[in-house]
C-alpha cells in the first residue's frame, strides 16, 4: 500500500461515487424514443444530473420538469430544475409535483414518460392526499426523522399521504409508455421502496401506515387517521393491469459502489471484503458490531472492509448529528486499545443528514487528540453531536452535492501489524 491510509479511504469513496454517477449510468439504460412526446419527469438527490445525461444522449426532442434538493440542481436545456426542500417537504416541492401532474396529463399511446427517480425523492415530490395538508405531512417527516423508524416504514407511510406516490404518478401518465430510471439508496433496491415508488405498484397496506404510526408514537391529526381509514383511498397493488405499459429499471445500486471500491482497494495490494450493501440498524449498534467483527491485525500487510446501506438515529440529544458521523464516533468507542484503524463512512449524496459534511473520518489516534481537545467522546454520542466532535478534530469530510445517492459508504482499513 503505497498510499496514506486517510488517502487511500477516499479514494475508495470517490471511485465509488463517480461508479454510480448518472452520467455513467443513465445512457445504457435509456429507451427507444417514441413516435409522439417525450416527457421527462423525476424527483430526488440525482434528479438533475439525470436529466442532463438524458438530454446529452437522447436523439430526439423532450421536455419535462424535475426537482431536487437545494444545491444540487445542475444546468439542463429542455428540462426545467427546480430546487425544494429535504428532508422535510416545502411548498416548492409541492408546486414542483402538481406542475409534474399537468405535465403528464392528457398524454397518448404515442407518447413516452421517461421518469428519473433517486432517493431523497419521498420529500422532494410532495403532493399531498386530498384532506392532507402540506403541515400535516411537514410534522409527520420531522417525527418519522427522528423516531429511528427505518426507510421501508416512513416511505410506506408517505405513500399512503400521497397523491402522487406508491404507483399513482404512473396511473397519471396512462395511456402513454412509463420508463423509470432508478438510482437506488435503499437497502434490497426495492423500487417500491426509492422515492417510495411513483410508478411502482404498491406492496404495503394502509393497515401497515397505521401501525408503523402506533409503534413509533406518531401524532396525527383526525384527517390524517381517517384518510388512512378509509378503503377507497388505497394505492395501486402488483398485479394491476394498469401497470402493463410501465417499466422500472434499477440502473445502479450500493453494491456498484462498493465493487468498484473492493477493486480499486485490491489495485492498491490491499485485499478487500465487502460485507454487505444492506446493513440497517441504530448507527452506533451497527458500529459495536462491526468493531466485534473486525480480526486481528496481520503481519501480511493491511486489509480493508467495506459495507453500505442505511443506518438510523434515535435522535434524544441536541447536538448537530448525522447517521455516518454518528457511526464512526460508535466504532471509534468500541474498538478495541491498540486497534490501529483508520475508517471513513460518508452518504454518497455528499450530505450526511442535514448537515454540510458527506462524513468523516476516524485514525487511530483520534480518541487521544479528542482527550487533548478536552472532548468527551461519550458525552457527544448521547448528546447526538458526532458532527461537532469530528469538526473539532478537523475530520470531517466535505464534498459538497456528488448528484447521485446510493446512500451509505463505509470503509475499515486495518494497518498492518508491526
Amino acid at each position: 500500500m503505497s498510499s496514506r491510509p486517510i488517502d487511500l479511504l477516499r479514494e475508495l469513496f470517490d471511485i465509488a461515487v463517480d461508479t454510480v454517477h448518472p452520467t455513467r449510468c443513465v445512457p445504457p439504460h435509456l429507451p427507444a424514443p417514441p413516435t409522439g412526446r417525450t416527457v421527462v419527469v423525476g424527483a430526488g438527490k440525482a434528479a438533475a444530473a439525470m436529466a442532463q445525461a438524458v438530454e446529452a444522449h437522447w436523439p430526439a426532442d423532450c421536455e419535462g420538469l424535475v426537482v431536487t434538493r437545494y444545491g444540487h440542481g445542475v444546468p439542463c436545456r429542455t428540462v426545467q430544475v427546480v430546487e425544494a426542500s429535504h428532508p422535510v417537504p416545502d411548498d416548492v416541492g409541492q408546486r414542483a409535483a402538481t406542475k409534474i401532474i399537468e405535465l403528464v396529463s392528457g398524454l397518448t399511446e404515442d407518447d413516452l414518460v421517461i421518469c428519473l427517480i433517486s432517493g431523497g425523492g419521498s420529500a422532494l415530490l410532495s403532493s399531498p392526499a386530498p384532506g392532507i395538508t402540506l403541515a400535516a405531512k411537514q410534522d409527520i417527516n420531522r417525527q418519522l426523522l427522528k423516531s429511528g423508524a427505518n426507510i421501508h416504514e416512513m416511505n410506506c407511510v408517505r405513500k399512503h399521504l400521497s397523491a402522487i406516490k406508491g404507483g399513482q404518478l404512473a396511473l397519471r401518465c396512462g395511456p402513454a409508455q412509463v420508463a423509470t430510471l432508478i438510482l437506488s439508496d435503499v437497502p434490497g433496491d426495492d423500487p417500491a421502496t426509492v422515492a417510495s415508488g411513483p410508478t411502482v405498484p404498491d406492496p404495503t397496506f394502509q393497515t401497515d401506515a397505521r401501525s408503523i404510526l402506533q409503534h413509533y408514537r406518531i401524532v396525527v391529526d383526525d384527517p390524517v387517521l381517517d384518510y388512512l381509514s378509509d378503503p377507497d383511498h388505497e394505492t395501486p397493488k402488483p398485479g394491476d393491469p394498469r401497470f402493463q405499459r410501465v417499466t422500472n429499471t434499477v440502473i445502479a445500486t450500493a453494491n456498484d459502489a462498493l465493487r468498484a471500491a473492493a477493486e480499486r482497494a485490491r489495485q492498491h495490494g490491499v485485499p478487500a471484503t465487502v460485507w454487505g450493501d444492506d446493513i440497517e440498524g441504530e448507527a452506533r449498534t451497527v458500529a459495536a458490531a462491526q468493531a466485534d467483527r473486525l480480526p486481528p491485525p496481520r503481519a501480511d500487510g493491511a486489509r480493508v472492509y467495506l459495507s453500505g446501506g442505511e443506518t438510523t438515529v434515535t435522535v434524544r440529544g441536541a447536538g448537530r448529528g448525522g447517521r455516518n458521523v454518528e457511526y464512526l464516533l460508535g466504532l471509534a468507542l468500541a474498538l478495541p486499545p491498540g486497534h490501529r484503524v483508520h475508517a471513513l463512512a460518508c452518504d454518497t449524496d455528499g450530505i450526511d443528514g442535514t448537515e454540510d459534511n458527506a462524513g468523516a473520518v476516524i485514525t487511530p489516534d483520534t480518541l487521544n487528540r479528542a482527550q487533548s481537545l478536552g472532548l468527551d467522546p461519550r458525552q457527544h454520542l448521547t448528546d447526538n453531536d458526532a458532527y461537532g466532535f469530528f469538526a473539532a478534530l478537523g475530520d470531517l469530510v466535505v464534498t459538497g452535492p456528488t448528484r447521485t445517492n446510493v446512500n451509505d459508504f463505509r470503509a475499515i482499513l486495518i494497518d498492518a501489524s508491526p
